[in-house]
């Protein structure tokens, strides 16, 4: 698995990919695998603030419940609708159209403790070993 170098990525295996102000979050491919079936994702509402490093919802499946963890602080500005009713999205789409949320960045500077694709691949080597 490659993974987008267009993002950016978290130890809690969440990804983010800023544009402009606004950044979009979702889960990596390796989250998805690691929890296998997505059956339900609990989600803020639009107008809720984040913050980094801090729970913003959950995504469970049929092995696990398992928090999602905000790369950055802001608020949010959309929620994906769609995983409501196809929560399994997640598992076949979690670099594309099963993205979580969307947030106004309150700092940008946040993003730069984040890890690029290489170094989120890297860490995934690590973490196997």
């Amino acid at each position: 698995m490659s993974y987008p170098p267009e993002f950016l990525y978290t130890k809690e295996h969440e990804w983010i990919r800023v544009d402009d102000a606004v950044g979009t979050i979702g889960i990596t491919h390796h989250a998805q695998k690691e929890l296998g079936d997505i059956v339900f994702v609990e989600l803020p509402k639009t107008g809720d603030h984040v913050a980094a490093g801090e729970t913003f919802g959950t995504v469970e499946s049929v092995k696990a419940v398992s928090d999602v963890y905000a790369p950055v602080t802001g608020e949010v500005v959309a929620v994906n609708s769609k995983l409501q009713d196809k929560p399994e999205l997640l598992n076949s789409e979690p670099h594309d159209e099963a993205w979580l949320i969307r947030v106004r960045l309150k700092d940008r500077r946040e993003t730069e403790s984040l890890m690029t694709a290489e170094q989120y691949e890297a860490y995934l080597q690590e973490a196997a070993h």
